[in-house]
Formats: structure tokens, C-alpha cells, sequence
């Protein structure tokens, strides 16, 4: 597949729905495919062209939904089989397409799967997971899990222990095993004869491990780290190339892979165009700026040069090689706007500014439901008001057993905690948000009363209405899509600019990421607005969080 060779996919915005959180059609206070359902015609007039959905299959909820006990089952909580069908259908209908999160890593220990696998070392689904020996009384090596603790659970009934990445209770698949290949081709191909239009892939870059299990360095932290055997194992591509060759290529779909850890150069293989393995990879370096002493834990933003050198490495490098993908949040980041831009007195400008700078960018652009209405961090005070279990297993590690001060790291929560992004979507004023009319199964923003939809839809200049501006600019205009990408002003520690460029078309896009006015000498005197999230254009000045991009075409010149 040549670089700008027309794809459907490659024209298309996504946006991600966290069924829990979303909408809840019968008052139990989860969010459901009922309520999904409901809300089509609101995403239908956002202008969205793929729904990509978080895991709704049947799951003990150990960790939301991405720890599955069957596969071909929707949990209860979420609704039936027969509407997810009819969910299905009407987005097809309104012109819509939708994706599934692929989860599989790991399954739940209540699959039926690993109950087998537990009962004895004969059993036909033993080699179904990573089972090891101990060393005496110790685990098989020192990795930790993601989650806290040990990767590696003791299982009493057979004197061994199972590998697990993240919860005890996400025990990680054995893809060495071609049976366990087969059975998950065998699911996927299910899914697709349904009419879905592809997956989201789960933590796809951890499916191969390195076989000799070694002991991970350990650094300042209790456990060793696993990242380095279990992150772009040895296998992992061809795993992938056999997953195509058997099942992808046969339909007519979109990819993603969430690749944990990939860099640029592992990312060109596993999405290159002739690589055939997957259409495209997340990358996350972007979100790991500032990880430190405590992971991911920190409250402390990032320099706008190391931000903007980050993209541009990104853009530039996978030019020519591959398709990027643009977020800013998902349901495991915090709320954009609170991380990057400025969620008190600026907080629409800034929201309508980072929209701007992501989706201008060459790639798919992939919207976190509530992103379009500038919907903030959470603003919880208390542990017991968090949900997640990442975020509460890391406050007793990170405190109990390492001495951080508890005010620091519930600050930490309050920065980068998933359950952030996990709040119920803010529908309108009336209580709990128009998420439900039970009590909701995690707390609503107390801001709902000023941020929702309801209100958003019925004011032309709220940042709803400046999403779907950009959505409509990148469905008319082929260079946001297809326009070669060159990152400027590199060095300004204010300003995020960059132009794009396609058949004597130039568009120049400026970015304020800060509350001061700036002089920008980049601007150019001839170029056409073509938009800003201020009503009117000053000459050399970006006011606070102020975003304008300009169209300038070679007659101009």
C-alpha cells in the first residue's frame, strides 16, 4: 500500500464509548448498549465515522470489562446479544462503522479455559497459559505485575504459579500454544461474519514473551521489571502476520493495535503498509513525558518543546512507512484538557485549542467520549471515591509499603488516574447528569451543572460545535488528510505550530499553550483563516490558548 493511497479508514474519525460510563437506559447506574443506542443520533451529529467501543463481552469486572470470562457473551450488566445487534445495524444505518476491543493477552481466571487449566498439569487447556515452577518458596523470577505486587499468582492445587501482567485475575494467554492462536482467530472471524468493522487490540504488543524468563532490574522498586521480555517479544510479529494471513485480510476492516512501550521502529513493523500485520499502532510517548521516580504517578506537566519533538518524531518518522493515529485521551489517561490545557478560567479555549492541534495532524483522529465537550478530571478527594483498580493498588504500594506522603499521591490521583476519563458522560443539568436515574456506579463530575451536552448542542460557539467544525474540515478537505506534515517554530516553548501540504495547498496551523499573549512572527500576512477558537484574528499576537490555522494556497504567493 503506497503513503497516500485512499482508504477508508484513513478519512475516518473515531470516537471511543466507555459503555459503563456512557449512558444507563434502565437505571441500575452502569451505562449499556441500551443507552448507547439512544445516543446514536448525538454522535450522528458530532459527525463521527467509527465507534470504537471498550470491552462489553461477559467479565467478573475485575479490571472493567478487560478481563473476559467469554468471549462470545455480553455481560449482563450491558444488555443482550440481540442488541448489540440491533446497535450494530442502526450505526451502519446512519452511516456510521464500529470496532470491538480485541482483549487477548489475558483472559479472566472465571474463563471456562483457565477453571480447566487450574484443575491439574494434564489437563487439555494446561498449556493455555504460562504456567512455571516456583524457585523453592519464591515465584519462577522477580517481574511485577503492572498493577502491583507479583506477575506471578501460586496456585495451591498444582504447586505452580501463573504469569499475570496485570491482575491475578487477567492470567496471560500462552500464544506459543497454536491451539490457543486458533481458538481466538476462530472468536475474531465470529465477531467479523457479525458485520463489525474491526478491533481495537488490547495490549497486542505483549502476546510473545521471552521464554527464559529471566529476572527483570530492579531499580528503587520492589519488584523487577518484565517490560523488556514481555513488551515486542520474539514472536510477536509473527503472530501477527499468521493473524492477517488467516483472518484480517479476509474482511474488509480497520485495525489498531495498542502497543505498549513500541517505539518508532517497532511500530513501522508492526503497521508498516508491507508488513501485512496490523493497519495501525497507538503509541504513547506522548503520555509518558513526565513519568518518573513513581512510574506514571507525578502531577508535573511537560516541556511543550519535549511535546512537539515527540509528535514531530512520530510524524515524520512514520511517513512513507505507515499510518499515525492522534489522541489526546482514552479511557485509561486523564481528561485532556486537564492535562494539557487549563480546566478553570480557560477551559473551552484551551479544549477547542488542543482539538485543534490534534486534528490537524496527518493520521486518525480518535475522540474520548466527553473530549468534545471539555469535560475535566475528576476532582475526587478521598480514596474510596476511586474505582480503578490500578489507581488503588498503586496508593497502598506507593504509600503503604514505598513512604510516599498519602497528600502526594492522592494529587497524583488526582492528575493521571484512569477513573479520570471514567466519570459518567455529563448529558445535561438534571441529576446525575442524565448518565442515569439510579445511583451511578462511580461519581459524577460535581461541574455537570456547566458542562454537558444538552447544553453544549444548544450553543453554536461551544466546544461540541468546534469538534464538529474539524470533523467537517477533515471530510472536505483532502490535505488535512492526505497533506505531507512539517513541524515549525520547534524551539518555542509556547507555541505548538506546524503547516501541512498537498498540490500548492499549505495550511498553517499555530498553538498557544499557555495563559500570556505571544508574539508569533510565523504568521502568514497572506493566508485565509480558515479556523480559530476566537471569534476574531489579531495580527502578530496568539492570545491565551488561542488555536488558528491558515489556509494559503500558490496563487497566493
Amino acid at each position: 500500500m503506497a503513503i497516500n493511497e485512499k482508504k477508508w479508514w484513513k478519512e475516518s474519525v473515531v470516537y471511543q464509548i466507555y459503555p459503563r460510563s456512557f449512558c444507563d437506559s434502565n437505571k441500575d447506574g452502569i451505562g449499556d448498549l441500551g443507552g448507547i443506542l439512544k445516543k446514536l443520533d448525538y454522535l450522528e451529529e458530532l459527525g463521527v465515522d467509527i465507534i470504537w467501543l471498550s470491552p462489553i463481552y461477559q467479565s467478573p469486572n475485575d479490571d472493567n470489562g478487560y478481563d473476559i470470562s467469554d468471549y462470545r457473551s455480553i455481560l449482563k450488566e450491558f444488555g443482550t446479544m440481540d442488541e448489540f445487534d440491533r446497535l450494530l445495524e442502526e450505526a451502519h444505518k446512519k452511516g456510521m462503522r464500529l470496532i470491538m476491543d480485541l482483549v487477548v493477552n489475558h483472559t479472566s481466571d472465571e474463563h471456562e479455559w483457565f477453571i480447566q487449566s487450574k484443575k491439574d498439569k494434564t489437563n487439555p487447556y494446561r498449556d493455555y497459559y504460562i504456567w512455571k515452577e516456583g524457585k523453592g518458596n519464591q515465584p519462577p523470577n522477580n517481574w511485577g505485575s503492572w498493577f502491583g505486587g507479583s506477575a506471578w499468582e501460586y496456585d495451591e492445587n498444582t504447586d505452580m504459579y501463573y504469569l499475570h501482567i496485570f491482575s491475578k485475575k487477567q492470567p496471560d494467554l500462552n500464544w506459543e500454544n497454536k491451539k490457543v492462536r486458533q481458538e481466538v482467530y476462530e472468536m475474531m472471524r465470529w465477531w467479523l461474519d457479525k458485520g463489525i468493522d474491526g478491533f481495537r487490540m488490547d495490549v497486542i504488543s505483549l502476546i510473545s514473551k521471552n521464554l527464559a524468563f529471566p529476572d527483570g532490574e530492579k531499580g528503587d522498586g520492589l519488584y523487577g521489571n518484565l517490560t523488556p521480555y514481555c513488551a515486542h517479544g520474539p514472536r510477536v510479529h509473527e503472530f501477527l502476520r499468521e493473524m492477517n494471513q488467516e483472518v484480517l485480510s479476509k474482511y474488509e476492516i480497520m485495525t489498531v493495535g495498542e502497543a505498549a512501550c513500541v517505539t518508532l521502529e517497532e511500530a513501522r513493523k508492526y503497521a508498516g503498509y508491507d508488513r501485512k500485520e496490523l493497519d495501525t499502532v497507538f503509541w504513547f510517548e506522548h503520555m509518558e513525558l513526565c513519568s518518573g521516580e513513581y512510574g506514571k504517578w507525578t502531577d508535573e506537566a511537560p516541556k511543550l518543546t519535549e511535546l512537539k519533538k515527540v509528535f514531530d518524531k512520530w510524524e515524520s518518522g512514520l511517513e512513507g512507512t505507515a499510518w499515525n493515529t492522534l489522541f489526546w485521551s482514552n479511557h485509561d489517561q486523564p481528561r485532556v484538557v486537564s492535562r494539557f490545557g487549563n480546566d478553570g478560567k480557560y477551559r473551552e479555549l484551551s479544549a477547542k485549542m488542543l482539538a485543534t492541534c490534534l486534528h490537524m495532524m496527518k493520521g486518525i483522529p480518535y475522540i474520548y467520549q466527553g473530549e468534545e465537550l471539555g469535560m475535566t478530571n475528576a476532582g475526587f478527594t478521598s480514596l474510596e471515591q476511586y474505582r480503578d483498580i490500578e489507581s488503588i493498588n498503586a496508593y497502598h504500594e506507593n504509600v503503604e509499603q514505598r513512604g510516599l506522603e498519602p497528600e502526594k499521591m492522592m494529587c497524583y490521583l488526582q492528575k493521571v488516574s484512569r477513573d479520570n476519563a471514567r466519570t459518567p458522560m455529563q448529558w445535561n443539568d438534571s441529576e446525575n447528569a442524565g448518565f442515569t436515574e439510579g445511583t451511578p456506579w462511580i461519581e459524577v463530575n460535581s461541574n455537570y451543572k456547566e458542562i454537558n451536552a444538552e447544553r453544549e448542542l444548544a450553543e453554536s460557539k461551544s466546544v461540541f460545535h468546534y469538534y464538529k467544525r474539524l470533523i467537517e474540515l477533515r471530510h472536505n478537505m483532502e490535505i488535512i488528510v492526505y497533506g505531507s506534515f512539517e513541524m515549525i517554530m520547534k524551539e518555542n516553548e509556547q507555541i505548538f505550530a506546524y503547516k501541512r501540504s498537498l498540490d500548492g495547498q499549505t495550511l498553517y496551523v499555530f498553538c498557544n499553550f499557555t495563559e500570556e499573549n505571544v508574539i508569533c512572527n510565523e504568521i502568514p500576512k497572506n493566508g485565509k483563516v480558515l479556523i480559530s477558537n476566537y471569534t476574531e484574528r489579531h495580527s502578530e499576537k496568539l492570545r491565551p490558548y488561542e488555536a488558528v490555522v491558515y489556509e494559503v494556497r500558490e496563487e497566493s504567493f
